[in-house]
This record gives structure tokens, C-alpha cells and sequence, in this order.
């Protein structure tokens, strides 16, 4: 697939209503994320947020498109110049993907919870983002299964250690590695 799919076309005031819920979710969490709060930091009332955008569900939307837009351009930009057997530990194409989504999930924390979890309504979504965005997974991995495996590595991995399930004195570095090394040798 080459180059990123077009976002859902936003107007000005909803691209400005939507950089506010960014805002309001980063600071402060998904709960906090309501059209009446949205309304609030913006110095509107509640109902003109529907002009722009017909439910919460709907400003939800254009976070998660942000989220995976984003997440596939960090993607796509770790596996430039990266054959899947070069790399300094041996882990290539799949070490670069690890490395760059552990990066950028724990860099927005609360944005890469939205995007990542829960149900999610392709159908709000502007076409072709999502598969876009795990292209790197599948071109780093050479397989679907694989490349599904090593998403669902990688996503329990940032969620485990957003939550803190860790035990002290875990190496998580050295997880991430050994994640990585495992996944390239499967590939191999």
C-alpha cells in the first residue's frame, strides 16, 4: 500500500473542536472526554459541538483516525532503509516496528488507549486508514499471521506496561528484545 489514505475531511472549526479533544483526552483521560467538557474548554455551549459533529461517538472518530494516521506514518517511517535482516541486534524490519510502536504508544498514552481499544467503528473511519497503518506490521513480518501475532505482541506489551503490571526490576528493555528476536527468527 503507498501512501497514507486522506484523513476525514474536517472544517476548520471541527478540525479546531477536534484539536481540543485531543487536548481534553491527553490531560486528562477518555472519561473526561464529554461534549459538555469538550463545550467548556472551547467557551461554547454543548449543542453547538453538533453543528460540527453529530455525537461523541462521531469526535471519537477523528481522534482514532489522528491515532492510527500517526502510528503508521512513526510505522512506515521506521522500516525506510530497514531490510528485514540488517539491524545492530539482529532483529531488522521487526525490531524497528517494535521499537518505533513502543515509542509512540507510550509518547500518547491516552490516545493510543483510544485508538487501540474497545470496539471499533470501521465504518467512521476514512477508508484504507487502518489497513495502512499494520501494513508495517505484515511488510515487517512477510505474513498475516504473523504480522497479527506480532500486533498483539506488541499492543499487550505497551499495555502491560502502561498499567504497571510489570514486576519491579523488570528489564523491559530486554522484553521488548527478546520479543523481537523471537518474532525475527519465527521469520526467518
Amino acid at each position: 500500500m503507498s501512501g497514507r489514505p486522506e484523513l476525514s475531511p474536517l472544517t476548520p472549526r471541527a478540525a479546531q473542536i477536534a484539536s481540543a479533544a485531543r487536548e481534553l483526552l491527553e490531560e486528562e483521560g477518555r472519561d473526561a472526554l464529554t461534549m459538555r467538557a469538550l463545550a467548556d474548554r472551547l467557551g461554547i455551549r454543548a449543542p453547538s459541538l453538533y453543528k460540527h459533529f453529530p455525537d461523541k461517538a462521531a469526535v471519537e472518530a477523528a481522534l482514532i483516525e489522528q491515532g492510527l494516521a500517526e502510528m503508521g506514518a512513526v510505522l512506515h517511517a521506521a522500516l525506510e532503509g530497514t531490510a528485514p535482516s540488517e539491524a545492530a541486534d539482529g532483529t531488522g524490519a521487526i525490531g524497528a516496528v517494535l521499537r518505533a510502536y513502543r515509542a509512540a504508544a507510550l509518547a500518547r498514552p491516552r490516545l493510543y488507549r483510544l485508538t487501540t481499544s474497545g470496539p471499533l467503528a470501521r465504518e467512521r473511519l476514512a477508508p484504507g486508514l487502518e489497513e495502512w497503518s499494520g501494513t508495517p506490521f505484515f511488510l515487517a513480518a512477510g505474513e498475516p499471521y504473523l504480522a497479527q501475532a506480532l500486533w498483539s505482541f506488541a499492543h499487550g506489551m505497551v499495555i502491560l506496561e502502561l498499567d504497571g503490571r510489570y514486576p519491579d526490576g523488570s528489564d523491559l528493555d530486554r522484553t521488548w528484545a527478546e520479543g523481537a528476536r523471537a518474532f525475527a527468527a519465527r521469520r526467518t
